[in-house]
């Protein structure tokens, strides 16, 4: 699977509030101890196993503070390493890297992790046929760059955000309910309002849903907590009709089961809400 860049504007974005919040009047540790000539070179390192993420979001923060820093990357995007495994080289000087790195370290070690939590559920469907899907259970402001580093570790994306595609969940049917219009008939409606290229998803959490869902012309139909057997029935149910995703109640001990149902796509909260930050260190050397 080719790998769809990160656009650099989310990062540097990132990157500038990142240092406003981190060092608004500057570096006051740095500026007094450090003399102003001074020149460093560090390696960041793997400390335990993972797949990377993040190489170039590392050398941006890196480099926010002075283009001469140089950063050289040793390693691709999703690439897999082990335990002491080199990273990057940074050199320049010592003062704007000094500043930076807790900023470049945060963000690859997050993106790394989340990389390597969804290299393991990918791993976990291997031979099915079923896609590894993130959701908008991301944090705040880092959605770009989570959503880069789920591709990174094999996975796929969902919707970006609410103004991409239609996902209608039970608060919009219970909302439509009380209105006292059929779910098929809402769809068809909603379907007439929205561009043609406008995916629509319905969530539903009953097999007794899925008629009318079907009926309405649903792209795609998400299974919400459905039982094993149950999702199999409302795979037989769907018959490609539509795509049919799972969701809810999904961990690594549960996916490989879930992914022999015969669903499309598995989307996964977990890859971006649970992921740990990598241990990645970054070891310095400063010489004047």
């Amino acid at each position: 699977m080719s790998l769809i860049p990160l656009p650099a504007s989310a990062a540097e974005k990132v990157i500038r509030l990142a240092v406003a919040e981190d060092a608004p009047f500057g570096d006051l540790t740095t500026e007094s101890f450090v003399p102003e000539d001074a020149r460093a070179e560090a390696v960041l390192s793997a400390r335990e196993p993972g797949v990377l993420s993040g190489g170039p979001v590392f050398a941006k923060a890196m480099q926010a503070l002075d283009a001469g820093v140089v950063v050289d990357l040793c390693l691709r995007e999703g690439t897999r390493f082990e335990p002491g495994a080199e990273l990057a080289r940074v050199t320049g000087p010592a003062r704007p890297i000094l500043t930076c790195e807790r900023i470049a370290l945060n963000l690859v070690q997050r993106m790394s992790g989340v990389a390597t939590l969804t290299s393991q559920y990918v791993a976990a469907v291997h031979g099915s046929g079923a896609r590894i899907a993130d959701t908008r259970k991301t944090t705040p402001g880092l959605r770009a760059l989570e959503r880069y580093a789920v591709r990174c570790g094999g996975g796929h994306n969902h919707r970006f955000g609410l103004s991409d595609a239609v996902l209608v969940k039970d608060n919009h049917l219970t909302a439509v309910s009380a209105a006292d219009i059929g779910l098929a008939e809402a769809i068809r409606a909603a379907r007439e309002q929205l561009p043609h290229t406008v995916h629509l998803e319905v969530e539903v959490d009953r097999l007794d849903q899925i008629p009318a869902v079907l009926d309405g012309g649903a792209d795609t139909i998400m299974l919400d907590n459905f039982t094993l057997e149950d999702m199999r029935r409302g795979v037989e149910l769907i018959a490609g009709q539509a795509v049919v995703e799972a969701s809810g109640g999904v961990s690594l001990k549960t996916i490989g089961a879930i992914a022999d149902t015969g669903v499309d796509v598995i989307s996964v909260g977990a890859l971006t809400h649970s992921a740990p930050a990598l241990d990645l260190g970054l070891d310095f050397q400063v010489a004047r």
